[in-house]
């Protein structure tokens, strides 16, 4: 009968889709636990889960108690908590301190560990707190409001928790670490702290997943994956286990506003996962209603496969990439949202800030730029080439393409 079932198990590894046991979560179980994770981690109790606040400790506190109900074992260093405290400069052109002693604001990462028995470790990871009431990085204008942040990140969260149910019950030759971090939003902080203080010989990493912003899969099922060109393993697969035909727009980057960066500047082959901006984003109105929760199991489901198809690759070649903080500087903003996910020729805009040059330059959501000054825009590197050129206080022509037609405008920043 053993023998039976290891056969049945390479069949399912084989296959497009994983059941690795007969405890494997179905489709309609992840569904269910993806809801109540995102709605549990988005709703107003936790107060926006601001890092050092209430709510980020009852977060934690439920993410703990859910890698305890999966059967993971506790790798922080306080059972499944990893507790740091920043410290921020009062010098704004100094970093801030991460550490464990002196005053500032205290946060903490929540540590899990799948044993295989193996001699290597994926790393999967997700960021679980957010704005809390707004702030700096709120693109929120009015009265101060709770910003709940259901797909930044309570969506990656939820979907940390449905692959380690899925990933319990594989035979795979990684153990696996699985890690919610705090403090994202102000600028990595949590995983910038793992990464220098691991629970783990980060020697053993494989590779790294992150998952940020992954619950507004769109109609035309485009999944961005960066960081694809962190080891030559990766680019041969994402193919042959696209079975829900999902559109996969990839970068090649190990760097980016997210927490696999940490991980990338450690040498270590990394993927960040991510379903697109939208106009909800660091705003209250980003509720967990909005979340593409069939959308988010696809999501899951092929992440999932991803870690099987690699299972049997060994330890991953690292090469390092043109990072994105060689990207050309700009002094100015056009103020709009970028449509990421964009793959066609220019920079389509997702959407436009309130009192800002495109907006007073009748720009509009779903324009596709075109043309900056005297530069033509082919895609994003080109657009922020082309921005980089002005000054607070220039003018120039804007030419963008709007239901077929070319519309042409002044801005002004």
């Amino acid at each position: 009968m053993k023998n039976n079932l290891k056969y049945f198990a390479i069949l399912a590894v084989a296959g497009a889709f994983s059941f690795g046991c007969a405890t494997s979560p179905t489709d309609e179980s992840l569904l269910a636990d993806l809801k109540a994770d995102v709605t549990f981690l988005a709703a107003d109790d936790l107060g926006g889960r601001a890092i050092g606040t209430e709510g980020e400790q009852k977060a934690s506190e439920y993410l703990a108690k859910e890698f305890e109900k999966i059967g993971l074992e506790p790798k922080g260093t306080e059972g499944y908590f990893q507790p740091f405290t920043v410290s921020k400069p009062t010098n704004p052109h100094e970093e801030a301190v991460i550490g464990t002693d002196g005053a500032g604001v205290t946060g903490r990462n929540v540590v899990a560990f799948l044993d295989k028995k193996a001699d290597k470790t994926i790393v999967i990871g997700a960021h679980f707190d957010h704005l809390g009431m707004g702030g700096e990085g709120s693109l929120h204008r009015g009265d101060t409001a709770i910003h709940n942040g259901a797909d930044d990140n309570a969506s990656g969260t939820a979907a940390l928790l449905a692959l380690a149910k899925i990933l319990k019950g594989e035979e795979l030759k990684s153990n696996v670490l699985f890690i919610a971090f705090s403090g994202e939003e102000n600028g990595l902080w949590g995983s910038n702290y793992y990464v220098k203080n691991p629970t783990i010989d980060l020697a053993t990493v494989n590779y790294m997943i992150n998952m940020d912003m992954v619950g507004r899969l769109k109609e035309d099922k485009s999944l961005a994956i960066n960081g694809v060109g962190t080891s030559p393993s990766f680019p041969p697969v994402f193919d042959t286990i696209n079975s829900d035909s999902l559109k996969l727009v990839t970068s090649e980057s190990g760097t980016g506003p997210s927490d696999h960066t940490s991980f990338y500047l450690q040498d270590l082959p990394v993927l960040h996962f991510f379903t697109g901006q939208h106009e909800d984003y660091h705003k209250p109105s980003d509720d967990s209603e909005l979340i593409n929760y069939e959308g988010l199991v696809k999501v899951v489901r092929y992440i999932s496969r991803l870690v099987i198809a690699l299972n049997p690759a060994g330890k991953l070649a690292f090469t390092k990439t043109k990072d994105s903080s060689d990207n050309p500087r700009f002094t100015v903003s056009m103020g709009v949202v970028p449509d990421y996910m964009f793959d066609g020729k220019g920079m389509r805009i997702d959407g436009v800030s309130e009192d800002k040059p495109a907006k007073a330059a009748g720009l509009l959501k779903g324009d596709v730029v075109v043309q900056l000054g005297d530069s033509t825009v082919y895609d994003m590197m080109s657009y922020m080439r082309a921005l980089s050129v002005f000054e607070k206080g220039d003018s120039t022509q804007v030419t963008v393409e709007r239901e077929g037609q070319k519309v042409e405008a002044k801005i002004k920043f």
